[in-house]
């Protein structure tokens, strides 16, 4: 073989060596930057698998808390029974008296600012009071009062589920003009007891 043909053939090795060295530093660098990018998906979809199990766990643990609010909130079908005095012979003012003690004891619980209470007992506009005055003593009182949104809310729960009958005749609520989360609140409450 001639010298020059050996010449052009080393140059042609060289020339594919150096292509191969190229395309294999080529191969190396795109796997150097694929790998940690396939495995860093791999991570990313392994963390997804393990939070969408807790997000379920945390669903099913929501759902259940919302079924327990809703059972202790629902308190259809409890029948109230009115309000009797342990002492008998007493005037309307006594018999309510421990009555409304229960409502001021909520009124506190409940962190309200009362501003004024007036009370009419026996208003002649009541049913009970027209209908058997004899067997009843009815205590409207006339409340004016400042809360929050929360705080009045769970007042009128409280309500709600008190053991005794009572019938909230007016709820007047208007918002504070320098502060709208405080509430001005007008409430009239009939509280009922049995005479003794």
């Amino acid at each position: 073989m001639p010298e020059e043909t050996k010449e052009i053939l080393m140059k042609l090795k060289n020339a594919v060596a150096i292509l191969v060295l190229g395309v294999l530093a080529a191969v190396a660098l795109i796997a150097m930057k694929i790998v940690p990018t396939v495995q860093s998906i791999m991570d990313l979809n392994e963390q997804y698998a393990a939070q969408t199990l807790v997000l379920a766990e945390k669903q099913k643990e929501l759902q259940e808390l919302e079924l327990t609010v809703k059972k202790q909130d629902d308190l259809s079908g409890i029948e109230k029974e009115l309000f009797v005095p342990e002492e008998a012979g007493l005037d309307t003012e006594g018999v309510i008296a421990g009555e409304f003690s229960e409502i001021l004891e909520l009124i506190r619980a409940n962190t309200i600012k009362m501003r004024s209470i007036n009370y009419t007992y026996d208003p002649s506009d009541d049913t009970f009071v027209k209908g058997a005055p004899q067997k009843f003593n009815v205590a409207q009182l006339d409340m004016e009062m400042i809360a929050n949104y929360k705080t009045f809310e769970n007042f009128l729960k409280d309500l709600y589920k008190h053991e005794h009958f009572l019938d909230i005749a007016k709820v007047e609520v208007n918002p504070y003009e320098k502060d709208k989360s405080v509430l001005l609140i007008n409430f009239t409450i009939k509280l009922y007891a049995k005479k003794g």
